[in-house]
């Protein structure tokens, strides 16, 4: 496959640009979406270089330590979603990432691949950042969403609307994929020549891993939540 020129990656700066403006004139914020841009390109170009490295390696004690690095930046940014931000919310979070999202990391990695080592850098780093990325976004929605409903419902209703809500992208996903939407991973193997009868397989693994690793994450912290609340 082809290097993409940086100029020509430069034009998309031009949508980005329209949606800052609308983000700056309809909710009023002149800096999070610029701020958002920036940080992405400066991660990006970092992380570039960093799995450049881990690559070249084949620790085990590297590879906890990158699961780790991952549960706990994605607790931090699904964090954001809490008022009240105690620590036994942000346990809560930490947690129901960390349980739900490595059980789907390992029986990716050990069943369906049916991998030797525990640390193969190439296979298990960027499916980790699918599994906990997706967990995180579920996470931030459901506690964004259980802490409005909570005010006036009860647990049980509350917690109904926001699994609901934590849910409908990874449903509205399964439905769209094959018929709207050719997801990034298949979109990619098969731009590098792979048959898309292969891509497929893959692709039926990731939409099960992150449906599982969200699900299974926000079902979890809606549990612990439960308890928080009749502790309170």
């Amino acid at each position: 496959m082809n290097t993409i020129p940086i100029e020509n990656i430069a034009f998309l700066l031009f949508p980005t640009i329209v949606v800052g403006y609308f983000y700056f004139k309809w909710l009023g914020n002149s800096k999070e979406i610029a701020f958002a841009t920036l940080r992405m390109v400066a991660q990006l170009l970092l992380i570039g270089y960093v799995l450049d490295f881990l690559f070249r390696k084949d620790s085990a004690v590297i590879g906890i330590a990158i699961v780790t690095f991952m549960i706990a930046v994605s607790s931090l940014i699904a964090f954001r979603s809490f008022k009240s931000k105690t620590l036994i919310n942000y346990a809560h979070v930490f947690s129901s990432i960390a349980v739900g999202g490595t059980f789907n990391l390992l029986i990716v990695l050990f069943v369906v691949l049916d991998l030797d080592s525990i640390y193969l850098p190439k296979i298990m780093i960027p499916l980790a950042g699918m599994i906990y990325a997706t967990a995180m976004n579920a996470v931030a929605i459901a506690a964004e969403r259980f802490q409005n409903e909570i005010i006036s419902k009860s647990y049980e209703d509350a917690r109904f609307f926001a699994f609901k809500a934590a849910m409908i992208p990874q449903v509205n996903a399964l439905l769209a994929v094959g018929l709207v939407s050719l997801p990034g991973m298949m979109t990619g193997q098969i731009l590098s020549g792979i048959s898309p009868l292969v891509a497929v397989r893959y692709q039926i693994v990731v939409m099960a891993m992150v449906l599982g690793s969200a699900g299974i994450s926000t079902i979890l912290f809606l549990i612990w939540q439960k308890k928080k609340n009749q502790i309170d």
